[in-house]
């Protein structure tokens, strides 16, 4: 299902502003911890790392729908650290840190791609065969066609948001 966005995206944005919009996320924060960061280097430590991860996923968890999502344990970055420090100094540099971050948030962010399939696309579409099936339902089915499709499919809509969020909690 991720994938469908991700055509559907690429048709209105192009796969150019996919990248260009995590690269101003990846750019901000790489900034904003360098500013903060007391050295000289030209890199992020791995406390520096661990504390960008956890502004990316704060603002992942602020701007976007869906359920919460945690950023990985400290050992896993750790290893992800090593893997993307190219030049093994230690620090992960501006191009590191880009491909660092676009590697650690690319399962959240499908994720959260097929949230928003099942919510604005196939929940409605069921919401409204489902209404269909049940005019027929006795008691039901008065009150659900006085009901207008919009409001149904809305309601419908709303109910699969909350069971999702429901089910969805730490691993």
């Amino acid at each position: 299902m991720g994938q469908i966005l991700a055509v559907v995206q690429e048709k209105f944005h192009g796969k150019q502003w996919k990248e260009k919009q995590i690269r101003k996320i990846t750019d901000r924060v790489f900034d904003h911890i360098r500013d903060e960061s007391s050295d000289s280097r030209d890199g992020l430590t791995f406390e520096d790392v661990y504390i960008a991860v956890l502004c990316v996923y704060n603002d992942i968890n602020k701007h976007l729908p869906g359920p919460h999502h945690d950023p990985p344990t400290k050992d896993k970055l750790r290893s992800l650290m090593k893997e993307y420090d190219v030049n093994l100094d230690g620090l992960l540099n501006r191009e590191e840190f880009a491909e660092f971050i676009r590697k650690l948030t690319a399962e959240t962010l499908t994720a959260i791609s097929q949230s928003l399939i099942i919510a604005l696309i196939l929940a409605p579409t069921i919401a409204l065969m489902t209404k269909r099936a049940t005019e027929g339902v006795p008691g039901v089915g008065k009150m659900v066609q006085k009901l207008p499709n919009s409001i149904y499919a809305s309601i419908i809509t709303l109910g699969v948001l909350l069971a999702q969020k429901s089910t969805e909690g730490c691993e």
